[in-house]
């Protein structure tokens, strides 16, 4: 894992982004999409899971996460854990026309580690990044935001449902989420009024 990347203040809210191995498309169904939905939703309500940001894109998802309890490494673990084994349920017991290749490329994925017994779902490592600045917490809210206008499956990142863009422009979405000018002063600056127009 690169320096840069590990979890140092397990207090702070970091941007983090869990990648499926070998970068298979796996949420383009909507069926496992709903699942990182419904983990989300758990983590909110039963582990402390305060939740800033999110977008679900085809093979990757980007969270800007913190924790109650000053825990965020087993959040995040668990949160993993959890969508790995209910995804790869699904993928077993429900039509799936890349079921075999897709288990093959997860089976193949814990040769490199000792950790898993059968499948690896997610890549090791999270990519953590603190944020430290109001600035850097917009800048991510941002880019978290555009992903899915920069890939070309929406005109306006409001319009992307699995993503917390709705939540900052109109306080709706399919998560309850803790909008970062509730916590962060100044937010308001008129940067951010120019940004929620991009939305």
């Amino acid at each position: 894992m690169k320096e840069g990347y590990i979890i140092r203040d397990q207090r702070l809210p970091h941007f983090i982004t869990p990648t499926v191995v070998d970068w298979i498309d796996i949420f383009t169904r909507q069926c496992y999409r709903d699942i990182v939905i419904e983990s989300l939703k758990y983590c909110i309500e039963n582990k402390g899971m305060i939740l800033y940001g999110y977008v679900i894109m085809s093979n990757h998802i980007h969270l800007i996460i913190q924790s109650e309890n000053g825990k965020l490494s087993d959040l995040i673990r668990d949160f993993k854990k959890f969508t790995a084994k209910n995804i790869l349920e699904k993928i077993q017991n429900s039509p799936e026309s890349r079921r075999e290749w897709m288990l093959e490329r997860f089976k193949l994925a814990t040769q490199s580690h000792s950790r898993n017994k059968e499948y690896q779902f997610w890549q090791y490592g999270n990519h953590a990044e603190e944020i430290y600045t109001n600035e850097f917490m917009w800048s991510k809210l941002d880019y978290i935001h555009l992903n899915p206008v920069k890939a070309g499956l929406v005109v306006k990142a409001s319009d992307y449902i699995y993503s917390s863009a709705s939540n900052y422009l109109n306080d709706s979405g399919m998560l309850q989420i803790e909008k970062a000018d509730n916590l962060i002063v100044n937010v308001f600056d008129k940067k951010s009024i120019v940004r929620y127009n991009q939305y």
